[in-house]
């Protein structure tokens, strides 16, 4: 079958989604746009966000798939009703997503980083580090290793974290032959699932701020034991780059990487413009630390100044409530004009040169930005059928028999519910309230609890090609997003598995000792035996050829 007869099928199959998620909406009069949609709180609100998904998967186009999905959704709140479909399409979809300051700060800084990419390239700085490890760093492994143990390093918030390891590493990733699905599982792996567990984080301030009535800070503390889903990947990462293999599509983008030298396998434009930038091979190794040094300096004071630090706040309570799309803006742009300072100083690059990086850097980042703000509006189309309601519910009308599997149970929805909406903050706020609501009356099982809403949101969070930490470790490894999402989604899904056991463990425990040692040993059975079977497949492959 030729490539584009497969394609036609592909949008004539996605077409046939649309139009069967339609019907039922066009069976509903729809009400005023004041009111609830006759579709609210059921079923249908998980019908755009899976469209988006399963075409995204199949097609391995992101763009037409999210707006598809979005469409769906419009579709299925505004009913037979052309001009509402594409008011909420336009008015309550796209332009609210882009209307929200918390998401324009994120696209402000998305912007800067791009910019950040683009000088540190132009100066030689990304070519003089590269050199420079390649002398500390002999090996694939080591360099996996520090992309590790930098992204852990990085733990203040997973945007920041995404694109800074990726601009800082992919060098190095790239003298090594380490495809870009490899680095941007790293990254991504070494974000959400790290700032989880970071009590000094932006999503510490996050989830603590959701748990009403307590000190959620001490909540969050003691939920790091039980929150599996973090440690286990963690764990995993570090075992799959000591063991030097890997499984399932991710050891057909190394292969090709290691033996053809092919890093990308799926090839776009977007994906190599980082490459394409020619480059100041005089450059030095300060010309990239300097400015990220500087950058990581100038958000920390963004998030304790939006915090109220310097008006008296204590310190803690001034990071537990910063903004941080403001405080991630605010500091990359002051870092960004001592950058530029930095550079026509040491006279590395002109002033001049320095302002052709702003329109450069914003190049880079137009995919990005357009897959987060069409995953944005496909969350305002959910938010407004009702998915958090819906959820909710159905949590609700667990038998109070099940409450040795809640924690399980919880895990698995809140995995859902972040894969579906691509959001863990979104997930944290609907169930970890429920949560609570659920173990009044058995205190012992409230961390557990919690724990699992907050695992279950990160994991559907890294799961999901409409995530946008998933959409920015695509963008900070220069990988084509689908095969970023294709690829880790093997490897999440493992871990995924092995949570939940871990979970029902916990639930008749009521402890996370046993649950962790479960969970560990399950892991590394599982990684020998997909060592041996890729082993075999190898020497299969090799006879054959």
């Amino acid at each position: 079958m030729t490539h584009s007869i497969r394609t036609r099928l592909n949008y004539i199959f996605g077409l046939a989604i649309l139009i069967i998620a339609s019907m039922p909406a066009l069976c509903f009069a729809a009400e005023e746009t004041a009111k609830k949609p006759a579709l609210y709180a059921t079923g249908f609100s998980v019908l755009p966000p899976l469209i988006a998904i399963v075409l995204a998967l199949i097609t391995k186009e992101v763009y037409s798939s999210l707006f598809i999905g979005v469409f769906a959704g419009a579709v299925l709140y505004a009913g037979a009703n052309f001009s509402g479909i594409m008011n909420h399409l336009l008015q309550d979809g796209i332009i609210a997503s882009l209307s929200s300051a918390g998401n324009v700060g994120i696209l402000i800084f998305l912007v800067i980083l791009g910019m950040f990419v683009a000088m540190m390239n132009l100066s030689g700085g990304s070519a003089a580090f590269g050199e420079w490890a390649s002398t500390k760093v002999k090996s694939r492994k080591h360099a996996q290793f520090t992309t590790i143990l930098l992204g852990i390093l990085i733990f203040v918030d997973d945007y920041f974290n995404c694109l800074t390891v990726g601009s800082v590493m992919k060098p190095l990733s790239d003298k090594f032959n380490i495809s870009r699905a490899k680095l941007a599982y790293l990254i991504d792996a070494t974000a959400a699932p790290v700032c989880i567990i970071a009590p000094i984080s932006s999503w510490a301030a996050a989830v603590s701020g959701f748990v009403q009535g307590q000190n959620g800070l001490t909540i969050f503390i003691r939920a790091i034991p039980y929150n599996f889903y973090a440690l286990f990947t963690i764990v995993m990462m570090f075992a799959i780059v000591a063991m030097n293999f890997d499984y399932s599509k991710m050891a057909i983008y190394e292969k090709n990487a290691i033996e053809n030298g092919d890093l990308l396998t799926v090839h776009e434009n977007l994906s190599s413009q980082d490459e394409e930038i020619s480059q100041n091979h005089n450059g030095h190794v300060a010309d990239l630390i300097v400015p990220v040094i500087v950058l990581i300096i100038c958000c920390l004071m963004g998030m304790i100044y939006t915090g109220g630090f310097f008006s008296g706040t204590s310190f803690v309570d001034a990071f537990a409530g910063c903004d941080a799309a403001a405080s991630l803006s605010l500091g990359s742009l002051v870092a960004l004009i001592i950058t530029i300072v930095y550079y026509c100083a040491r006279r590395v690059l002109t002033f001049r040169e320095c302002m052709g990086c702003v329109p450069e850097g914003f190049k880079q980042m137009v995919s990005p930005i357009l897959v987060l703000t069409l995953a944005w509006s496909l969350k305002c189309m959910t938010d407004s059928l009702g998915l958090a309601p819906f959820v909710a519910g159905m949590v609700e009308k667990m038998p109070a028999s099940w409450m040795a599997l809640i924690p399980a149970v919880l895990f698995v929805i809140s995995c859902a519910l972040g894969f579906a909406s691509g959001t863990s903050w979104g997930t944290f706020g609907i169930l970890i309230p429920i949560a609570l609501a659920i173990t009044a009356s058995r205190p012992d099982m409230m961390i557990p609890v919690i724990s699992a809403c907050m695992a279950g949101g990160v994991c559907g969070d890294h799961c999901s090609p409409i995530s946008d930490t998933t959409i920015m470790a695509s963008a900070g490894a220069g990988c084509n997003h689908i095969s970023h999402v294709e690829t880790q989604l093997p490897y999440a899904l493992t871990v995924l598995v092995i949570s939940t056991i871990s979970y029902v463990v916990v639930g008749f425990t009521k402890s996370a000792i046993p649950g962790l040692i479960v969970g560990v040993v399950l892991l590394f059975l599982f990684l020998n035996m997909m060592k041996k079977r890729q082993a075999r497949m190898n020497m299969v492959a090799n006879a054959e050829a």
